[in-house]
């Protein structure tokens, strides 16, 4: 375990496994914001202004867990597999035959448009998501936020103009004490999530699975392929903040209460071949896209491997560029030149 400084305030940074996991399920490491010394910034808002996923403990989290885990299981996320693989086939050959840099729409594009069809979002969505994923990280600050302010808009048009038949609609009715507006801020946490960390994944599995080639792959070998590239690459080098209710002895290193503590996912993963790593985190804060995440990029996989046998990497993987945006997000790649040529 080391420390380091964030804005003035000393975090400590857990680059052991065995302390990963128990900073990860001890509840006197809680997510809350309101928690956060002086000096950490850029959270989301407390769980008692803006309850999410992401920030909630105890009894309340727990709560939220149990609507959500049904939605997003994996049998119950089999239904949206086929259209997964006819979204991906859909803009990939709508990208045309020849040299495409994957990460220019497509690597943003694909994610939100299965995360919206999922959560039963209205239809015609798709275009402003877009747009607001990517002015999110304008340099302006009006710009950014009100491109977050667009998502969460989109977030509660599921649950008050949706399909009806998705998450944001069994999200409605499983926690009927809250609000629209409430319910949509959980949505819109999943569309944020789904597509930021899966957007920075493809670029990886489909270089890598590119390069290693798909032809005649199962569908076992390609979830495995998608693992190991999760593994070395994962979309958050660390797990979001923890903060200590109390003072705490963490592996012999004292911690006082109020400690920042982060999880180096990344780091740990990176040493641990083998066993259950840490890509999707542990315990009860265990990201309940995960399933969602593995099905859409195995989806993609299976596309290339079916309708573009031929694609290849437009030059070596090892020559591809990492951008490394900040805050909880990983490195991508900065681009991704693919040779796409459609099955005859």
């Amino acid at each position: 375990m080391r420390t380091a400084p964030a804005g003035g305030a000393a975090v400590w940074v857990v680059t052991d496994e065995t302390l990963a996991r128990r900073v990860l399920t001890d509840p006197r490491f809680a997510k809350d914001p309101a928690l956060a010394p002086p000096g950490v910034t850029d959270l989301e808002p407390s769980s008692t202004e803006r309850l999410s996923l992401t920030t909630a403990d105890g009894p309340g989290h727990a709560r939220l867990r149990r609507a959500h885990a049904p939605l997003l299981s994996a049998r119950a996320l089999a239904r949206y597999a086929g259209r997964a693989r006819s979204l991906a086939s859909a803009l990939l050959e709508g990208l045309g035959p020849g040299e495409v840099d994957l990460t220019e729409d497509f690597t943003t594009r694909y994610p939100l448009a299965v995360v919206l069809e999922v959560v039963g979002a209205p239809p015609g969505l798709l275009d402003d998501a877009v747009a607001a994923c990517r002015a999110m990280w304008s340099p302006d600050p009006a710009v950014a936020g009100a491109a977050f302010g667009r998502l969460q808009a989109i977030g509660t048009a599921a649950v008050t103009d949706g399909t009806g038949d998705g998450v944001a609609a069994g999200l409605r009715a499983g926690l009927p004490d809250l609000t629209d507006a409430q319910v949509g801020y959980l949505v819109f946490g999943l569309v944020f999530a789904g597509q930021l960390t899966t957007d920075a994944a493809l670029g990886y599995v489909v270089a890598h699975a590119l390069d290693s080639g798909l032809a005649g792959r199962t569908a076992e070998e390609l979830d495995a392929l998608v693992a190991e590239v999760l593994r070395v690459h994962p979309p958050a080098p660390f797990s979001l903040w923890r903060f200590a209710r109390t003072a705490a002895d963490l592996g012999g290193e004292p911690l006082p209460a109020g400690a920042t503590v982060l999880v180096d996912i990344r780091g740990i993963d990176a040493r641990t071949a083998v066993g259950h790593p840490l890509t999707f985190g542990h315990g009860p804060h265990f990201c309940a896209g995960a399933h969602l995440a593995r099905l859409e990029l195995r989806a993609v996989l299976e596309v290339l491997r079916d309708r573009f046998p031929d694609a290849r990497p437009a030059g070596p993987v090892t020559g591809l560029v990492e951008v490394h945006p900040g805050g909880p997000v990983g490195a991508r790649l900065a681009a991704l030149p693919v040779r796409l040529h459609p099955a005859r």
